[in-house]
């Protein structure tokens, strides 16, 4: 008896040494699993950075300064197409069910962004490399600036300056030249979008040095430059200046306001184009990470014009006004006293004044807070006419600040009746809160911290608006009309958007209807058309994303009852980064499921 228990005790400890070396075994594969995706995640980063070298620079990665290969050119078209292709294949070798939760999401988001991304070489885009807004040479000019996110600080940075235009100058060469086949093939801008690009080309044309915008940064050397240093920039600069960069802007000019203008389209929408009806279906996949339909979205749009009208009916009665909302409208643009400043810094006062006022408030719905600094700015010159507000997001390692640039062309024509929720949308807790916590974050792989989609981020923004009376904002009935004003904007753009390219719509049929129900200048109405006539679809991604993550909350509240935390749902929110809205869905509902 006593030898049989003694066997059998030596058989348990056998095989609990069988299991535990099993359980040991699980657990070194499960870590191998978990090193091995996370080498390719980083693997991913860092190959997308040689690809894409300046979007490393506004990342705040030194590294690649100098380069600029060229986008347009096959060789890079070729290289991106394998670089998708390459990480997509190497995804299928990552089993779900090897991967902690956080893993799981990145590989759907990796998967969604290869997709995407390889979807897009089905389509001609480089046929439109400039327009008024989005193009690359927009960019440049505030790289060339000297304070955006190409540093000036010492030679080595001047240097790389100098060595990063040189493609750029190869890039401007190839805009043209895409744009000669783009007329052969049939892929134009229309025309009212060529005139507007025009006058951006042409300030870039000043033969005068020291007015010229890429000479800035030789008029402001960083103390400690020796004479030698200062003689030798300057000199290579005039030279770059003079003899490259003018010359190519004039190039470019001369021919886009005569042979390209000549062949731009009379018709406003992408329809028009060859293929055209399939781009904007996968434009609005692209911007609003869902397989909506073009006439869902219109249908949409037309349900929330109707309803915020509503809303605004009560804000022009509880301000006495007696005539109709449309005329209303006209009274907000030109009340005299929502035109308070007479020169541009009252204007970046006046958003300072905002963020102090709503201070006291943002713990009670944050808890947690970014630490990269921010700042607002007014928009350069050189772009100010064609801009809008905007942020631009500060660097991985917090040490370059987030901007929101917003564009004063005119003091004394400022109206600030919706500035609140414009600084609640672009800075906090919008673009800064969400883009700066996506940047620091400590468990977010490298390529998520850098990743946009417009769905999610500008869906938070516009969210964002929504939460001016729990942050003391709103106060004035004329800001809380500003409030809607700019949901209205974002719910009249599915209306436009899709009207323009899926209905026929004229750009001057787009700007009636938004003039017939917003409180915008016709100005401001007619530069955001023409932005939706460039950039099909973006415009689309605002209010999906809002009503999506309201849509969400609401949920949450009405399941978790007093087990509700709003700090807590915002965390879950903007933990993750940018993510497409179904992941985002998929990630709230078992954050529910968690606390209930």
């Amino acid at each position: 008896m006593i030898k049989k228990m003694i066997t059998i005790a030596c058989l348990a400890i056998v095989c609990t040494a069988c299991k535990n070396e099993k359980t040991i075994k699980e657990s070194s594969s499960e870590v191998d699993v978990s090193a091995r995706f996370n080498e390719m995640l980083n693997n991913y980063y860092e190959d997308g950075l040689k690809l894409n070298p300046v979007q490393a620079t506004f990342a705040g990665d030194n590294r690649f300064n100098d380069q600029f290969p060229n986008p347009l050119s096959e060789e890079i078209v070729n290289k991106k197409k394998a670089y998708y292709t390459k990480y997509k294949e190497e995804l299928t070798a990552f089993n779900d069910t090897t991967l902690s939760d956080n893993q799981k999401m990145t590989k759907a988001i990796l998967n969604w962004e290869c997709d995407i991304n390889l979807e897009k070489f089905n389509f001609k885009t480089d046929y439109f490399p400039i327009d008024q807004m989005w193009s690359i040479n927009l960019v440049a000019g505030q790289l060339a600036s000297g304070a955006s996110a190409q540093p000036f600080k010492t030679v080595e940075d001047y240097n790389n300056w100098l060595k990063r235009l040189e493609g750029y100058l190869e890039w401007l060469a190839s805009s043209e030249e895409k744009m000669k086949e783009g007329i052969k093939q049939g892929y134009v801008l229309p025309k009212s979008l060529i005139i507007k690009v025009l006058p951006q080309l042409e300030a870039l044309t000043v033969e005068d040095l020291d007015k010229h915008l890429f000479y800035t940064p030789v008029k402001n050397f960083p103390e400690g430059f020796s004479e030698e240093d200062k003689k030798q920039l300057t000199d290579a600069y005039s030279k770059m200046v003079g003899n490259k960069i003018i010359p190519a802007y004039k190039s470019l000019h001369q021919f886009m306001s005569t042979t390209y203008l000549d062949a731009g389209r009379s018709s406003s929408g992408i329809a028009d184009i060859p293929n055209g009806s399939d781009f904007y279906s996968y434009q609005i996949k692209l911007y609003t990470t869902t397989n909506m339909t073009a006439d869902e979205i219109h249908k949409l749009g037309l349900s929330e014009v109707a309803r915020i009208s509503a809303e605004m009916e009560k804000i022009k009665e509880q301000v006495g006004y007696k005539g109709d909302l449309k005329s209303f409208f006209d009274y907000v643009r030109n009340r005299k006293e929502l035109m308070p400043f007479t020169k541009p810094q009252q204007v970046i006062d006046n958003f300072n004044a905002i963020h102090d006022r709503m201070k006291p408030q943002i713990e009670k719905l944050f808890d947690v807070k970014p630490k990269t600094p921010f700042e607002v700015r007014r928009t350069e010159a050189f772009r100010e006419k064609s801009a809008s507000a905007e942020y631009n997001p500060g660097s991985l390692d917090g040490t370059r600040p987030g901007i929101f640039y917003t564009p004063i062309p005119d003091a004394t024509k400022y109206n600030v009746y919706s500035d609140e929720s414009l600084f609640l949308h672009e800075a906090i807790p919008g673009h800064h809160y969400q883009i700066s916590l996506t940047q620091e974050s400590e468990v977010l792989p490298k390529f998520r911290k850098t990743l946009w989609y417009s769905g999610y981020g500008e869906g938070w923004a516009l969210y964002s608006e929504s939460l001016g009376k729990e942050l003391g904002l709103y106060t004035d009935p004329y800001q809380y009309f500003g409030m809607l004003g700019a949901e209205m904007h974002r719910a009249i753009r599915l209306v436009v958007d899709t009207g323009l390219h899926s209905k026929g719509w004229t750009r001057e049929q787009a700007i009636q209807y938004s003039l017939d129900n917003e409180a915008e200048s016709e100005a401001g109405i007619t530069s955001e058309i023409e932005r939706y006539m460039a950039n099909p679809g973006q415009a689309l991604s605002y209010k999906i994303g809002q009503l999506k993550i309201r849509e969400l909350r609401a949920k949450a509240e009405k399941e978790l009852d007093d087990k509700f935390d709003i700090r807590q749902f915002h965390n879950q929110v903007l933990e993750t980064g940018c993510v497409p809205l179904a992941l985002l869905e998929d990630k709230i509902n078992t954050w529910i499921a968690t606390v209930k």
